[in-house]
């Protein structure tokens, strides 16, 4: 298997990638990974401009000498080249793996609504040496090199699931490029939000047309909290908990995804 990686937010850096590599080449020497020269531009927030970083994502997509596109971390930015992407993506793109989470739930949201490759909910590159020791990055792999279950989310129960960051997944309601979840256990994870805007996402989802047919919400570690002032009336769970009735949908409990130290595998669909 190859492994591309491309960064279509922000940037990484060579010492990062090197790690990678090396991980790499201690667990799955039989396999190649390859960092696009992309990862490590800098433009303002971005690695690179938005042309720079769909010219890189689309390179290695549509190149049929790879057989996933990982990406290489969040943060911010890859909902600015979904329309410059997605018409553009040809046959070879169809047969990949796309592997991440937070903010390239964009990417993975567009991907599965048009019905392109396995978007797959997982640990990046970035989470190695920060707060992954090695476990969330080996188990992304071990699911995409030799489908080990073990790496996937524990509840995953044989119905289509999707998970997403919570502000992703509201800002893409109501776009073209929100996939239809009838039926999706949907899970979601948030960071460094103050409790009142994760209670104000939830009004969303809740009210979202695209959203009545889900079969239940799943809650995610909610992790780096931003203080309230005052301090907010509930939990992540009891607001997730009241959002779920409203919605009329089953709240189903917890899942292990997130930005934690072991972020649980999810691919997109089926198992």
């Amino acid at each position: 298997m190859r492994i591309a990686v491309v960064a279509p937010g922000r940037p990484i850096s060579k010492a990062n990638a090197a790690r990678v590599s090396a991980f790499m080449a201690l667990t799955y020497p039989a396999h190649d990974i390859v960092f696009h020269p992309q990862c490590f531009l800098s433009h303002g927030h971005f690695a690179g401009t938005d042309d720079q970083r769909a010219a890189a994502f689309l390179e290695m997509a549509n190149d049929s000498a790879f057989d996933a596109v990982w990406f290489a971390r969040g943060g911010y930015g890859s909902n600015r080249i979904l329309s410059r992407v997605m018409p553009e993506l040809g046959p070879a793109a169809r047969n990949k793996a796309y592997l991440g989470f937070s903010d390239l739930g964009f990417l993975l949201g567009a991907l599965y609504a048009a019905g392109i490759g396995r978007p797959i909910h997982a640990a990046m590159p970035i989470n190695l040496g920060s707060d992954d020791a090695g476990e969330s990055i080996g188990w992304a792999l071990a699911w995409l090199i030799d489908r080990d279950r073990r790496a996937l989310e524990p509840h995953l129960d044989g119905r289509p699931a999707a998970a997403f960051n919570l502000a992703i997944l509201n800002a893409m309601i109501g776009t073209q490029y929100m996939p239809d979840l009838t039926d999706h256990v949907l899970m979601i994870e948030e960071v460094s939000e103050p409790l009142y805007r994760f209670d104000r996402m939830f009004f969303t989802v809740a009210h979202a047309t695209q959203l009545k047919g889900i079969a239940g919400i799943r809650l995610g570690a909610v992790t780096d909290v931003q203080e309230n002032n005052p301090p907010f009336a509930e939990t992540p769970e009891q607001i997730a908990q009241r959002w779920c009735a409203e919605m009329d949908v089953p709240y189903l409990g917890r899942a292990e995804i997130g930005h934690i130290a072991l972020n649980r595998v999810v691919p997109f669909g089926v198992v």
